[in-house]
């Protein structure tokens, strides 16, 4: 097999001060097919979309800024949906499975079992796995590639990039934003940037009391609006993280909570995730072409849990579809109707006190434990009316939450979520 920096073998045609590129496989004659789809940043969304869209017929190439497929390790928890996404595809990237939740506040507890296991998997080897299969599929990566900016052409679009040190210009019908909250195409095309939250994590020792298939989370409301969580890799390892709202004191707090749990960090992982405050258009016509945007750079993250690997992949489908001129309309709005439940759900936790996650464990009799276990959070709508359903008051705890936000924001004080 060859290595995934050796990829794409392109020839380089010098024309002024830019270079244009010339693919090695011979393109397509007519219609759809002659379409050419950049994608831009080698991201898990967007190494999906790419076999999507190259599976599908279109020429596809995807751009990535750094010299070789190194992607920045992380331990990631998902539901059992992402393997009905990816079949036997990321198979090798699922390192444990989560049969149990434990979640803790001030000295209260409830143990949630689930009925299809939750997946943790190791993102790094998640992205080989999509840019082999992207691959072969039929897309070409080129690496050492910085998307620079777009503008339209007298054919679709016309993008500026820097590789190795040199400017080139490249051509295509379609682009995709790939890459990141921080979306370079996001800004280039003129969407609004995204707010983003710092996550900490680090790698320890799996304590002795915790078993291998049990996740475990804590809300300490004074330390961050958001969770702690310890997430088994294996019998010896997991990792435990926060997110919080301001680097520097989520960093202190997470530091004072791996000393009272009596844990060394063996190593740390960190990220900033996009904070979803309401649906982004995925689509942007510039002259004769068009622009898109998948994954973070879309906001397309569960702001209940910070969870974005099922959604984005979700997104990335949709866009695939509009790609290939399928119908997207479907499964971008049942997306678009996911992420709003998450946000719901978020704007009620987010301004909860002790007391409020007090009685938010106490609530969770049998009956809310069971559904908790048997409908997964990529079902959001589905879980919260059964849970309301079963346990009216929880619709009253969450609406509490709601208008102390709301109050709380008419006083002033600044909140990601608005």
């Amino acid at each position: 097999m060859r290595s995934l920096a050796q990829i794409s073998v392109e020839r380089l045609r010098t024309i002024g001060m830019y270079t244009t590129v010339d693919d090695d496989k011979a393109q397509p004659v007519s219609g759809l097919l002659q379409r050419k789809v950049i994608i831009v940043g080698a991201s898990a969304a967007g190494l999906y979309t790419a076999a999507k869209v190259a599976r599908g017929g279109r020429p596809v190439r995807v751009l990535e800024s750094r010299p070789r497929l190194e992607p920045a390790a992380r331990t990631l928890i998902v539901t059992d949906h992402f393997r009905s996404q990816m079949r036997a595809v990321a198979e090798d990237s699922v390192i444990n499975e989560i049969r149990r939740f434990e979640l803790f506040t001030d000295g209260r507890s409830a143990q949630i079992a689930l009925k299809k296991p939750d997946l943790i998997i190791e993102r790094s080897r998640l992205i080989a796995a999509l840019a082999e299969d992207a691959r072969h599929a039929g897309a070409s990566l080129s690496f050492d590639t910085r998307f620079l900016g777009v503008g339209p052409n007298e054919r679709g679009l016309r993008l500026h990039v820097e590789s190795g040190g040199q400017r080139e210009e490249v051509h295509a019908h379609s682009v995709v934003g790939a890459d990141g909250a921080a979306s370079r195409v996001a800004r280039a095309a003129g969407w609004p940037p995204v707010d983003t939250v710092p996550l900490v994590q680090a790698i320890v020792r799996l304590p002795r009391d915790c078993p291998p298939d049990t996740t475990r989370v804590w809300f300490i409301p004074d330390d961050t609006p958001y969770f702690y969580w310890l997430i088994p890799e294996s019998a010896e390892r997991a990792a435990l993280g926060v997110i919080g709202e301001h680097g520097r004191d989520t960093k202190r707090c997470f530091e004072n909570f791996l000393e009272k749990k009596k844990l060394q960090p063996l190593e740390w992982q960190g990220a900033r995730i996009p904070v979803y405050q309401g649906w982004v258009p995925v689509r942007r016509q510039i002259g004769k072409g068009e622009v898109y945007l998948v994954g973070d750079a879309a906001a397309q993250v569960k702001v209940s849990t910070v969870g974005g690997i099922v959604t984005g992949f979700r997104g990335a489908l949709g866009v695939a579809r509009a790609l290939l001129n399928q119908s997207a309309a479907a499964e971008l709005s049942a997306l678009r109707r996911e992420l709003g439940t998450h946000w719901m759900i978020r704007r009620a936790l987010h301004h909860f006190g002790q007391k409020d996650y007090s009685q938010l464990v106490d609530l969770l009799d049998l009956s809310a434990r069971e559904s908790l276990g048997e409908i997964h959070r990529d079902e959001s709508t589905r879980l919260l009316w059964t849970l309301v359903r079963h346990e009216p008051r929880l619709l009253l705890l969450g609406l509490r939450g709601l208008l102390l936000g709301k109050r709380i924001k008419n006083r002033g004080t600044l909140s990601p979520l608005g």
